[in-house]
């Protein structure tokens, strides 16, 4: 059960943190000081989402007992969730490069848990 909880935690924190640069690459003026207001509004939210990330890789380090192994999980999620997010904002189709791509990552991440 921690590991669902460990799970859910990075993908919200993930996706609150990529969210917010998408909507920002998108939709705010990249002129500097539109930029550092956009960001000072969204602070609660980075820490937010930074107190969910952290916490989703302490549990998932409890779970299974490698910081290696959490560190790599969470960078998966957080490709995964970086694929949701361009095509939720940017409208942009994954294709089967996109899932070899995937692929690779999870047989890493599978070899780097092997003894």
């Amino acid at each position: 059960m921690v590991l669902v909880y460990a799970f859910a935690l990075l993908v919200g924190g993930l996706l609150i943190i990529n969210s917010v640069f998408a909507y920002q690459s998108k939709h705010i003026d990249p002129a500097f000081w539109n930029t550092v207001w956009y960001q000072t509004k969204l602070l609660p939210a980075f820490f937010a989402a930074n107190i969910m990330i952290g916490y989703g890789v302490k549990f998932s380090h409890k779970v299974f007992h490698n910081l290696t192994f959490a560190l790599t999980l969470s960078k998966g999620v957080e490709i995964f969730v970086c694929v949701v997010i361009g095509y939720w904002f940017m409208k942009e189709v994954p294709n089967w490069k996109t899932f070899v791509g995937l692929g690779l990552v999870v047989a890493g991440f599978w070899i780097s848990k092997m003894k």
